[in-house]
């Protein structure tokens, strides 16, 4: 544990007090039903709660709002992924389709990588997915970005490492 740790959760105790019921409204309202709104103001605590600086929040209502959009704008990236996936999977003939358990087993792991390329910069992103998804060259991939073959070539090194070795989902 961190020196700050104890603080931070001192600090995100007495926001959850004060606060909590508050944001669940807010996001209640938001979201238009009771059940999102309490997952996504669970998560919204959590996230503070896994820092490692002392919260000093002027405005704890602005702070716990923004936080809790970065947290929605995550639940927002996952439905549609999870929707992207579905419609591919229902496009599959049947039996091709993987059984509901490695469904699941998928899903989890495209959310994985999705969280894990959205730490890169946005152009190291393209050029992987470029790669990835859509097979190119990298010569083409340097045409298509105009950016060098060498740094086309970092940018993947840069990506593939961020899949294969950055920390999983808390």
């Amino acid at each position: 544990m961190s020196a700050a740790q104890p603080g931070v959760h001192q600090e995100v105790g007495s926001l959850y007090h004060d606060h909590h019921r508050w944001l669940q409204g807010w996001l209640r309202h938001k979201l238009g039903n009771a059940f999102d709104a309490a997952d996504v103001a669970h998560d919204t605590f959590m996230r503070l709660l896994n820092r490692d600086e002392v919260i000093a929040a002027r405005e704890p209502r602005a702070f716990l709002t923004t936080v809790a959009k970065g947290v929605l704008g995550n639940l927002y990236r996952r439905r549609d992924l999870e929707a992207a996936y579905l419609e591919t999977l229902a496009n599959l003939p049947a039996q091709c389709a993987p059984d509901p358990e490695a469904q699941a087993i998928l899903l989890e792991a495209l959310f994985d990588i999705d969280r894990r390329l959205d730490g890169l910069a946005p152009a190291v992103r393209r050029a992987f997915l470029l790669s990835q998804l859509d097979g190119m060259p990298q010569a083409a991939i340097a045409l298509e970005l105009n950016i060098s073959l060498a740094t086309v070539q970092r940018h993947l090194v840069k990506a593939m490492h961020q899949c294969f070795f950055s920390p999983s989902a808390p």
